[in-house]
């Protein structure tokens, strides 16, 4: 069988292969996981004028202060913003660290990736364990790109051939403003796919590291965080004689309304209620009051 045709016998093995059965908690993942694409989205558009661009042009080293050219609005009451989710200090890698010294880093940090700073903190690169990878294949395989090998392969050789951080770093380094909402930094890390993104000021300087994780936490809240929500709103709107007429249920940021109330708080409530971030849809089976 040439080589031709046993692409082909797999490509059709393949195809013919039963699909894989989601494991019991796919499903849940799954429903977070739009969740939290929504509430990105949802947030992204809800406002045109964002207090600081999340920066994803190169820096040099070191970057001179770069003014803005005008004043930034600052964001929108209720906004969370990076610096209220980002961890500090911010493990991170000096540009001449050997690379079997950067191993070890990543493993004590337990960090696939760390930003790369020279020597007054400014931010010039991250540097990965996939890096790291090409390195040690390229030692321990002695591969060399033939003659007609492919622009990538031939750049990864010569990164491999590096021995420091500032040699095998990837690099400009996609960064964060501490003042840029969530939702930017967000959708940010989605475009890139990056699990971690350098926090630096204005000049270049590493102030902290943010994950997707605690991103994707502050834009989603679960459904305790929703209730509570939505019961201080019955207490703010509803009439004393109402309040404990009514019971608020949440399930998947599903708002259930159940029990009395006048039909004019009812319209406000429910007005107010589907205003609320997260909220998904709201049922009301609420009865007339008496």
């Amino acid at each position: 069988m040439d080589a031709h045709e046993n692409l082909s016998a797999q490509s059709e093995a393949r195809r013919q292969a039963p699909d894989r059965r989601w494991s019991p908690g796919e499903t849940a993942r799954q429903d977070v996981l739009l969740r939290y694409l929504g509430a990105v989205a949802a947030a992204a558009a809800g406002h045109g004028a964002p207090a600081e661009r999340p920066s994803t042009t190169a820096r040099p080293a070191p970057p001179p202060p770069t003014p803005s050219p005008t004043p930034s609005p600052f964001p929108e009451p209720g906004q969370p913003v990076v610096r209220e989710v980002m961890d500090v200090p911010a493990a991170h890698i000096r540009a001449g660290l050997p690379y079997r010294d950067i191993a070890r880093v990543l493993a004590r940090e337990q960090a696939g990736a760390l930003p790369v700073v020279d020597a007054q903190d400014h931010v010039v690169g991250v540097v990965s364990e996939s890096d790291l990878l090409a390195k040690v294949a390229f030692e321990a395989s002695g591969h060399r790109p033939g003659p007609i090998g492919g622009l990538r392969e031939r750049r990864l050789h010569g990164k491999a051939r590096g021995e420091t951080a500032a040699d095998l770093m990837t690099s400009p380094a996609i960064t964060v403003l501490p003042g840029a909402t969530v939702a930017e930094a967000a959708w940010l890390a989605a475009l890139s796919r990056l699990k971690r993104m350098p926090v630096t000021d204005r000049e270049g300087r590493l102030v902290g590291v943010v994950r997707r994780d605690a991103l994707l936490q502050a834009l989603i809240r679960d459904d305790a965080g929703i209730r509570a929500e939505v019961e201080a709103m019955v207490e703010a709107i509803c009439p004393p004689a109402d309040r404990d007429a009514v019971q608020v249920a949440v399930h998947d940021g599903i708002v259930e309304l159940t029990g009395r109330m006048q039909a004019a708080t009812a319209r406000r409530l429910l007005a107010e209620i589907e205003r609320i971030a997260d909220v998904v849809e709201v049922k009301n089976l609420l009865g007339p009051g008496t």
